[in-house]
């Protein structure tokens, strides 16, 4: 992953990702999708079902299974518009559907996923595709988990967003793979596991992920996740890069010394530095889960 040194004078745009996960019998596992290598986001890289939101998520708000008042409180977060908080769960399922196939509304059966996988390919927008079926999304299904905010020195990117991280439980009747249109390859994965693919060389991650999973390699099941998220407010995480005397750069996240915010926000180490062409934490491998 190539270091970028841009500048971004551009406010963050609202986004939403989605971590479906899964109890395996070797433990917790977490569905990553590969980014095509030519997308102009992280491309290449592994990363959880998401995208920007869109203006139809606003037109589904009015048909979902909660009220905007509800998933507004939910969200945490009471300086967000109530209808950009309940856009973000809309965007949530939306993308979990159209990177992954994976569809959270009440009482979809197999077919009623595989007609709406068709529909979608044919061209048919989200909305139009719940309405011709009749179904009504289910927003229980995602959890609030976290909030990351780009800062405007770029260190992956060159676009700014707002991403709301949401948790999720796998439908086992359901199938999750790559679209191979905006992802390339997908992978089912432990938490643990996929750090060290990526500490390894075998995966590319961006910061966000690599913080995530070291917060998720902590828990045994889904259930512990879910418990988890919902015994919280999802924390609002603002990296804030500098360059040492050295020029390598380094992301502090909340409850480092040299970051504004005393508090921490997650788990793990408070910094990644860039060597290698990676990001890694300083005080090595394993102090991602200490």
């Amino acid at each position: 992953m190539e270091l970028n040194r841009t500048v971004i004078d551009t406010p963050p745009r609202d986004a939403a990702t989605v971590v479906m996960l899964r109890d395996a019998p070797g433990g917790l596992e977490v569905f990553l999708l590969q980014r095509h290598g030519l997308s102009d986001v992280l491309g290449g890289a592994y990363v959880f079902p998401g995208g920007k939101i869109d203006a139809e998520d606003a037109e589904l708000i009015t048909q979902l299974d909660q009220s905007v008042a509800a998933l507004h409180a939910a969200l945490g977060e009471p300086d967000t518009a109530a209808e950009l908080a309940a856009s973000c769960y809309v965007a949530a399922l939306r993308e979990a559907f159209e990177e992954s196939g994976v569809l959270y509304a009440h009482g979809a059966t197999a077919g009623q996923v595989e007609r709406a996988t068709a529909l979608l390919r044919q061209g048919h927008g989200f909305a139009e595709v719940l309405k011709q079926l009749a179904l009504r999304l289910d927003t229980h299904s995602v959890l609030p988990w976290s909030r990351w905010i780009t800062p405007k020195m770029a260190s992956v990117s060159s676009k700014r967003f707002d991403t709301r991280f949401f948790v999720a439980a796998f439908p086992s009747q359901q199938t999750a793979r790559h679209d191979d249109v905006e992802a390339t390859e997908s992978v089912w994965l432990a938490p643990r596991v996929a750090l060290e693919q990526y500490r390894d060389g075998h995966i590319e991650l961006a910061p966000p992920q690599i913080m995530s999973l070291a917060h998720l390699a902590r828990h045994a099941s889904v259930a512990s996740v879910l418990a988890e998220a919902r015994g919280q407010r999802p924390g609002l995480i603002q990296p804030e890069p500098y360059d040492d005397e050295n020029g390598t750069r380094v992301l502090c996240y909340p409850g480092d010394p040299r970051h504004s915010v005393r508090a921490r926000a997650l788990p793990g180490p408070t910094r990644l530095r860039y060597q290698g062409k990676r990001f890694v934490p300083e005080d090595g491998f394993e102090s991602l889960f200490a």
